[in-house]
């Protein structure tokens, strides 16, 4: 479904932080990837689980790349089982959710695929069905709608004790 305007769309260059609210995460680095059909992030220790009457699934992130110390626990409304041809061709079965994504005050919904990203360069891939009919994708510019976040400065005592 596409969303319809007068008002041109604007510009996202092909990587972008973005927010995961509804899984806890206030920012991941996006790979904007429209060779992608679908989004995809880095998640383990995957399981599925009954909720009720609900398919569920409980996983984890490490939402910053080269940072295995913050980890992120979620759990989502399991949405589908797909077949997805990975970047090397290869066909695998990965879950699907549907939750928010979040950039510069715009939030809608998009189906997320859990898969392990740890040797990939970006944590997460924000694929053309969720930017179909809201962005330009600007192939030579990066951060256009997000900025970098802050670092958080380590004393001294966090380095040698973390």
């Amino acid at each position: 479904m596409s969303v319809k305007s007068s008002q041109p769309l604007p510009a996202i260059g092909w990587r972008e932080w973005v927010a995961l609210p509804e899984l806890g995460i206030t920012q991941v680095k996006a790979k904007i990837d429209t060779g992608a059909r679908s989004s995809a992030i880095h998640a383990f220790d995957i399981e599925t689980f009954q909720d009720r009457d609900r398919h569920m699934v409980r996983f984890k992130i490490h939402p910053l790349q080269r940072d295995t110390h913050q980890t992120v626990s979620a759990e989502a409304q399991l949405l589908d089982r797909r077949h997805v041809r990975n970047s090397g061709g290869h066909s695998e079965l990965r879950l699907a959710i549907l939750t928010a994504v979040e950039i510069q005050q715009q939030r809608w919904a998009i189906e997320l695929t859990l898969t392990n990203r740890d040797v990939m360069g970006f944590r997460m891939l924000l694929g053309r069905q969720a930017l179909r009919g809201r962005f330009l994708v600007d192939p030579g510019r990066s951060f256009l709608l997000s900025s970098r976040p802050a670092r958080k400065k380590r004393t001294s005592k966090e380095i040698i004790d973390p």
